[in-house]
């Protein structure tokens, strides 16, 4: 009852983000190749007239590209998103948006000046009027269509460069399956011919920071959704599981009775429809996803190859990653050894660090386990089950960062396969993100973990930070004042004792005390002092 009440009262509300805005979808946006939407603020575009920002030429990246691609010129993802747009606005200071007009990570208020720290709890500790509203944004955005966004359903010279737009609506929660699947999916060479060695998301250093920006849109667009401006993304700690302790009709949903590969129908997610999972017909086809619904969510956790996936991931797999210092090595794809990124997701042993292509651990057997929807690399994002476990992963990834504290430098700069390099910009994202702006800490980003904050070493050098940066700017005052300070005791302490010493001189000895007043001990104490 509280979930129907929660569903109407939030159907208000409408919004969306992710792919491609659909101001920037006419044929003349296309043809000229320009995405500068006006903001509603001022109605210019990228709210210029109120210096939030300008419609600007994009800089791309010359970097070199590792061999795993050999091709040019063959795919709309390459050198994103510069097949289909090379103006867009740049946004100035703190504003962000693909018009200017939302805040950069972190930020608030209508001239996005104010900071906050939201919280990603974990899902078991929410209560059941919070868990149910969790269920209850989910459901919104699976009904909700997209106002700003649409997803296109055919490459560019399927659309003969832009003359003939092919876009479709689709709804907020499968616009970011659609993306998903979009930065992963084979790229298409023509006929029946496709290249598979190919993934702008997965295999590579851009694995970490582009789902940590997948999750923050996707966070900011429910918050935005709802009106719920402090709403987090729950995580499940998987670590040391013995089975999936979710997957119950309280929480994600259990089995079904009669078909253990599809959900209870007592499940809050038994009725959800699946999109972008027939990834063999669309590439027969030559043809993109298009959104429509194909068939039920899949999941029978446990019941998977076990020769590939023995277990689930224990602390001591999570300890071991944590402990790699290196975050890339040698050729930065899932054949890297002692990576900090491949171990964790899931393409290294978490016992040795080394490659292994015939086991599937950490972030990749979660995903193998769930045996269904989940496993599949392009269409899983459709389970929600997917933020669960990335936020999860992702505080993996904080742990790592605040434990190493790595310049952005260390992220690599050229050599990684397509799309993966410091200053490419993520696929399919528009506003444009580059991979480096997300290889920093969650807190300047805007958010923690809740058990990171009980056992962050920093927390007390946090909050004498400010105490400590004042007294660096007054250190030189403070050391004159103590030198100072230092010399006149010492003149006291020395006319104390002097006195002292005559007065005891002019006593008889028989009548010299044979213990010391209190006053004359302590002026003693300060003079050795």
């Amino acid at each position: 009852m509280l979930l129907a009440v929660l569903y109407c009262l939030l159907w208000s509300f409408q919004t969306s983000a992710g792919h491609f805005p659909r101001a920037c979808v006419s044929s003349k946006n296309l043809m000229e190749k320009e995405c500068c939407p006006p903001w509603s603020g001022d109605r210019s575009p990228c709210g210029q007239l109120s210096g939030r920002g300008s419609c600007q030429n994009i800089l791309l990246s010359n970097a070199p590209l590792g061999p795993q691609f050999p091709f040019t010129g063959v795919d709309d993802r390459e050198s994103w998103p510069s097949v289909f747009y090379n103006r867009t606005c740049q946004c100035s200071g703190n504003f962000m948006g693909f018009n200017c007009g939302n805040c950069k990570f972190g930020f608030w208020g209508p001239n996005c000046t104010e900071r906050r720290l939201l919280v990603r709890r974990n899902i078991f500790d929410l209560s059941a009027p919070e868990k149910d509203k969790f269920f209850a944004y989910l459901t919104l955005a699976k009904h909700t269509i997209s106002s700003d966004y649409v997803i296109p359903i055919g490459t560019y010279g399927q659309m003969k460069n832009g003359s003939t737009p092919m876009f479709n609506d689709i709804n907020i929660y499968d616009l970011f399956v659609w993306m998903h699947y979009y930065v992963s999916m084979d790229a298409l060479l023509g006929g029946y011919e496709i290249w598979r060695d190919i993934d702008f998301a997965h295999e590579a250093p851009a694995f970490l920071p582009w789902h940590r920006l997948f999750l923050l849109r996707w966070e900011q667009e429910i918050q935005k959704l709802t009106g719920d401006e402090n709403f987090t993304i729950p995580y499940w700690d998987w670590r040391d599981a013995e089975k999936c302790d979710i997957c119950t009709d309280e929480y994600m949903g259990g089995q079904h009775p009669t078909n253990p590969n599809l959900l209870s129908p007592a499940s809050f997610f038994s009725s959800w429809q699946i999109v972008c999972s027939r990834l063999e017909e669309y590439n027969s086809h030559q043809s993109l996803c298009n959104g429509t619904p194909e068939g039920p969510l899949r999941r029978n956790p446990g019941n998977h190859d076990k020769s590939r996936t023995p277990r689930l991931p224990s602390s001591a797999d999570v300890e071991f990653c944590l402990s790699l210092t290196q975050y890339e090595s040698g050729s930065m794809d899932k054949a890297a050894n002692f990576s900090f990124r491949n171990t964790l997701e899931g393409f290294a042993s978490p016992l040795t660090g080394i490659a292994d292509a015939s086991q599937s651990s950490m972030h990749n057997a979660l995903h193998i386990y769930m045996n269904g929807t989940m496993s599949q690399v392009q269409g899983s994002a459709n389970d929600p089950i997917f933020l669960l476990h990335h936020a999860f992963v992702d505080s993996i990834f904080e742990q790592w960062l605040r434990r190493h504290r790595p310049l952005q430098e260390v992220y690599p700069e050229a050599n990684a396969p397509i799309g993966h390099n410091r200053e490419s910009y993520m696929v399919p994202f528009i506003p444009l993100y580059r991979n480096g702006d997300f290889f920093i800490s969650s807190k300047d980003l805007g958010y923690d973990y809740s058990y990171l904050q009980d056992s962050d070493p920093d927390s007390f050098q946090d909050y004498i930070k400010s105490y400590l940066e004042q007294a660096s700017r007054i250190w030189s005052w403070l050391l004159g004042a103590a030198m100072v300070g230092a010399v006149l005791t010492a003149l006291l302490a020395g006319l104390v004792s002097l006195l002292c010493r005559h007065k005891r001189k002019q006593l008889p000895e028989e009548k010299q005390p044979l213990l010391m007043e209190k006053e004359d001990y302590h002026s003693l104490y300060q003079s050795h002092l």
